[in-house]
């Protein structure tokens, strides 16, 4: 059997080949094999290709220049032991064939369904475990510059909200395993990052509240009142207003409230 490939997506663009990462240089050649791994297996049109790699202003001869970018990244993904090139021609346009290479998105979807489950069944530790597997999957942000067409930013948005998914898990895991002074840390930073995402504010303030720091969780509930109004106009939601009244109250059940 042929030596399986790995396509790393979760941060700058790799292909890992044992040992060996190879990242491409040529932004649009880039862009191009980003779009087939996001539609592995599936036909993506010339059509499709130019507006992610050119937007809504292509060149007069970009079906020419798709077909030398196509030659490109079938050269660059060519691998002597591999006599079948995984981008194929298929009426109405490519595809990637993936075979038994592997994508690193794919798998980080595969740990956040079993870490759901585990958390679901009240398997603590192995979720915490199963979401850190995931998280550390990521390698850092996309290039940015390759965000112009719908097939790209959707993705992008997508993964960047199941991130986020995937840290308030976590930190949920981990506050029903007792690890609140560990998280605090952790959720201050994700709060100053995600400062709309009023679920970090509300595992912060119970992870506070659980350290014996009473004060710095209502100052937190200050800050995200404020930013919240500040931006939007609007008032904490329920469960984080909740949260703050039973701190107040300095409710023994807080010490049993599992985040969801």
């Amino acid at each position: 059997m042929e030596p399986a490939v790995r396509y790393d997506i979760l941060g700058p663009l790799r292909v890992v080949d044992g040992p060996d990462h190879s990242f491409i240089t040529a932004r649009k050649v880039e862009v191009l094999l980003t779009v087939l791994l996001v539609r592995a297996d599936q036909v993506v049109t010339p059509g499709q290709l130019m507006v992610e790699i050119w937007g809504d202003d292509p060149p007069r001869r970009a079906s020419a220049g798709l077909h030398v970018y196509i030659s490109q990244l079938r050269k660059f993904l060519h691998r002597p032991g591999r006599p079948a090139n995984p981008i194929v021609t298929q009426q109405p346009g490519y595809l990637l064939r993936k075979g038994a290479d592997e994508l690193d998105f794919e798998t980080f979807l595969t740990l956040m369904d079993r870490g759901r489950i585990l958390l679901r069944d009240g398997h603590h530790e192995e979720a915490a475990d199963s979401f850190q597997r995931a998280a550390d999957l990521w390698r850092g942000p996309m290039r940015s510059d390759m965000r112009i067409g719908p097939i790209v930013e959707g993705f992008v948005t997508w993964l960047a909200e199941a991130r986020l998914e995937c840290h308030e898990l976590l930190a949920e895991a981990l506050l029903q395993l007792g690890q609140h002074r560990e998280l605090t840390g952790r959720l201050y930073a994700l709060s100053a990052e995600n400062p709309l995402r009023e679920t970090f504010y509300r595992q912060l303030m119970l992870a506070l509240y659980r350290s014996e720091r009473q004060a710095d969780a209502l100052r937190v509930y200050q800050t995200a009142r404020k930013k919240l109004h500040d931006e939007l106009g609007l008032e904490p939601c329920r469960a984080l207003r909740e949260l703050h009244h039973a701190i107040l109250r300095d409710d023994g059940c807080l010490t049993l409230l599992a985040v969801s």
